[in-house]
């Protein structure tokens, strides 16, 4: 074996240690204990039809990875907090609780910021919840949040993105 073949047979050793542990790191980096990157937090005031107006600190999901993540393996989702689900176009929306740990309420919003629908979810369910129209924006919240601050459908959501 000459200089050559022992100075590239270490290198490939070196590149493959390098990529096993690159391997190792993502594959951890995707499990159900992963810290979740931190998304920007927006106040948004929701608008009874009497004008009554509730502030929310909503974590802004508004890429792909960021809305497949969505609340998933969070231990607890705090009164007056939650997430929204920002969509570049009106779509009907359809969401499931698969990895989420915590019961939400969802309320599917148009791009005007009416409320449209507001649907209960249970924790671990694969069951979809669809909007029953075209939407721009989904709020999850704790479950109950919007009933307990007087919040229902036809009702507004302000300050959106």
């Amino acid at each position: 074996m000459t200089f050559n073949n022992v100075f590239y047979g270490e290198i490939i050793k070196v590149f493959r240690t390098v990529m096993f542990v690159s391997l190792i790191a993502l594959i951890s980096s995707c499990g159900a204990g992963a810290a979740q990157p931190k998304l920007p937090v927006r106040t948004l005031t929701l608008v009874s039809q009497d004008g009554k107006r509730i502030p929310v600190q909503a974590e802004v999901a508004d890429t792909d990875q960021s809305r497949t993540q969505g609340l998933m393996y969070r231990k607890k989702v705090p009164e007056g907090t939650g997430m929204l689900f920002v969509f570049d176009h009106d779509q009907v929306l359809t969401f499931w609780m698969k990895n989420t740990l915590v019961p939400l309420s969802i309320a599917y919003i148009s791009s005007e910021g009416k409320i449209i629908d507001i649907l209960d979810m249970e924790s671990q369910s694969l069951k979809p919840i669809v909007s029953s129209r075209s939407v721009r924006y989904a709020l999850e919240v704790p479950q109950g949040y919007f009933a307990r601050v007087g919040i229902r459908e036809g009702d507004l959501v302000s300050d959106l993105p």
